[in-house]
């Protein structure tokens, strides 16, 4: 009896221990270094790193190019959905900020809150001529590249739950003005891999974004590179969906998908 209670119990220190460590990360959005998580939770450093490579492994952690562990998706989704943003933040800026210096363009990242966009990341333009939101701005998904990339490849039972509730108020008189004629240019964006906002949102700004996925596969967020239609020309825009495909898969990789 006395083995069998003992048996039972000894599990429990493995569980206060990564709980300990899961505790560490969550206070630490900017991720911890190994030596870092093992002074805080004053677990031994070969224990603490059998902890953290089985959960990066699961898909509960992931490191960033320095090497520091940070909570991914898959757990932070268990958790707030800031934490999240956080998360998906960290992971995404090093790529964004490549992409905008690649195309000397604002570069943002955006989740859905709702039924409405959600700005979680800009990276400015260094033009003093550019286009730019704020993080934590809200904008209708209809009329937006980010919007438009996220409902297109939304799985088909969420993404009819939320096309009623948009009202397809006209921005800009190149805004889709309804239902009919959006559900077309979903069925184009998912074709194509990318979606375009012509001036949809601002008279003069051209956007294009592409879905970025998580480690199931689902859509997750979306990156886009915008900036005046002086710049970003009809003829230029498939080199930027390029460039900004090639960005949205390398997100996707870092969260754990793989194409």
């Amino acid at each position: 009896m006395i083995r069998a209670r003992e048996s039972k119990s000894a599990p429990v220190g493995v569980v206060g221990k990564v709980l300990h460590i899961l505790e560490a990360l969550d206070a630490s959005p900017a991720g911890l270094q190994l030596r870092e998580i093992a002074e805080q939770t004053r677990i031994n450093k070969s224990t603490a790193y059998r902890f953290v490579a089985h959960l990066e492994n699961e898909g509960y952690l992931l490191r960033d190019e320095a090497g520091a562990y940070v909570v991914a998706p898959k757990l932070a989704r268990l958790g707030a959905g800031i934490a999240y943003h956080a998360t998906l933040r960290k992971i995404s800026r090093p790529v964004a900020v490549a992409l905008s210096n690649e195309t000397k363009e604002t570069v943002n990242i955006g989740v859905l809150d709702g039924h409405e966009l959600l700005y979680v990341e800009v990276i400015e333009s260094p033009h003093s001529f550019r286009m730019a939101s704020q993080p934590g701005m809200h904008r209708p998904l209809n009329c937006t590249a980010l919007g438009k990339a996220l409902l297109a490849f939304l799985p088909n039972q969420q993404r009819e739950e939320l096309l009623p509730m948009l009202t397809f108020e006209r921005a800009t008189p190149r805004t889709i003005p309804n239902l009919a004629r959006f559900r077309k240019e979903l069925a184009r964006i998912v074709q194509r891999g990318y979606a375009v906002d012509d001036q949809e949102t601002d008279v003069g700004a051209r956007c294009v974004a592409a879905p970025i996925l998580d480690e199931s596969g689902s859509v997750t967020a979306a990156i886009s590179v915008s900036g005046p239609v002086t710049r970003i020309g009809r003829d230029r825009i498939r080199a930027y969906a390029l460039a900004t495909k090639k960005a949205a898969r390398a997100i996707s990789e870092h969260l754990g998908h793989s194409s």
